[in-house]
């Protein structure tokens, strides 16, 4: 396995580089005091081929890998987490979803608008009680000759309000069935279809994410991705290429820190010295440099293995969990480095502590990481 990284490789990060510091990082704090979703710059990153990464040309994408989906990401979040979010929910959530499978006609509808960012994506699994465990959910599908109307509601969604197009999980079959639910795509405007709540969070405060209700709303079998009774299995696996992307999410967030942590430890002053020479803040900036470097490896790995097409369930629960949980460290120990000014909004390390918690709770939480990865390692 080579983990260097291409040429083409690094022409996508210095490009992915640049437009972060030109058109997010002027108005990151703007935009996070209001929770204002920047719908143009979503377009923007679709015209940059930002929101098509891993989408085959023919379908409008740019046709690349994991590699450099990893690399935008990371890049992008080391400047905003929430913008970073956005882009990897619309990549591996909806976007993936539809590329693994959906027919020829679907693919042929949905994923051009949506790698052009003409159209933004929606995924909806979890519900107002079940979030881990999605076998018990209420959102019900059921037939009515060529249709199937839907009835329930999905929350914690990005893009729950204004993406164009969700995928959807609802049950078709009984409570606890892993053959009981089905995927449909669902456009906006179809009737019986609303947003509802959008959350006030902690962090990742530009990236929307609001509840999606269903009252009776009719969706032709044309819209079902694959067959009746396969969503919680594609589910899963969508996941796995999911975790990656939070994965991605996490080491940019945590590189964000870091970056900004050594600078400042470098420019202020103690005791007639930069604060970069008491040990106690070296040796901080060598634990997180360290964290840093096994999180990039992890993640990297795992994108390797997708792209080689390897089962890779564990190494992204994996790569997940450790990046998540290290972006939430090594945040932390940003804001301590800063003290009393880490604590202020005019320091970028306050954003990021805020952001990182989200790694650790999305598309799967730490607990469930472990359930995945020992159950792999118990596996026989």
């Amino acid at each position: 396995m080579n983990l260097s990284l291409s040429e083409s490789t690094e022409m996508v990060a210095d490009s992915a580089r640049s437009f972060a510091q030109q058109r997010i990082a002027p108005h990151v704090m703007e935009w996070d005091e209001s929770q204002h979703f920047p719908m143009d710059l979503m377009h923007e990153m679709g015209q940059q081929g930002f929101l098509g990464v891993l989408v085959p040309e023919e379908y409008g994408g740019s046709g690349l890998g994991y590699q450099e989906y990893i690399t935008i990401i990371t890049e992008i979040a080391k400047v905003c987490g929430s913008i970073g979010l956005s882009v990897a929910a619309h990549n591996s959530l909806c976007t993936g979803h539809i590329m693994q499978f959906g027919t020829e006609e679907q693919k042929k509808k949905y994923l051009p608008l949506l790698a052009s960012g003409e159209w933004i994506g929606a995924w909806g699994l979890t519900e107002p009680n079940t979030g881990s465990d999605a076998g018990r959910m209420k959102c019900v599908a059921e037939k009515d000759g060529d249709y199937y109307v839907i009835n329930g509601a999905k929350n914690w969604i990005t893009h729950g309000k204004s993406g164009h197009v969700a995928v959807v999980m609802t049950r078709t079959g009984e409570v606890g069935d892993s053959h009981g639910m089905t995927a449909f795509i669902v456009e906006r405007g179809t009737e019986g279809f609303n947003a509802g709540k959008k959350e006030n969070k902690l962090g990742m405060r530009a990236s929307e994410t609001a509840e999606m209700i269903f009252e009776n709303c009719r969706v032709h079998k044309s819209q079902m991705l694959g067959n009746e009774g396969d969503g919680f299995i594609q589910a899963l696996k969508i996941l796995d290429g999911g975790r990656i992307s939070i994965a991605a999410l996490s080491l940019g967030i945590a590189k964000g820190a870091y970056e900004a942590s050594v600078k400042y430890a470098q420019e202020r002053e103690q005791f007639g010295q930069p604060i970069s020479n008491f040990q106690a803040i070296a040796f901080k900036l060598a634990d997180m440099n360290t964290k840093i470097e096994a999180a990039e490896l992890l993640t990297r790995k795992a994108g390797w293995m997708k792209d080689n097409k390897m089962k890779m369930t564990k190494n992204s629960a994996v790569a997940k969990y450790y990046a998540s949980e290290i972006c939430v460290e090594v945040s932390t120990d940003a804001v301590q480095i800063f003290g009393g000014y880490g604590y202020t909004k005019d320091y970028p390390v306050e954003k990021f502590y805020r952001d990182s918690k989200l790694c650790t709770i999305g598309e799967g939480t730490s607990e469930i990481q472990k359930l995945v990865i020992s159950r792999q390692i118990l596996k026989n």
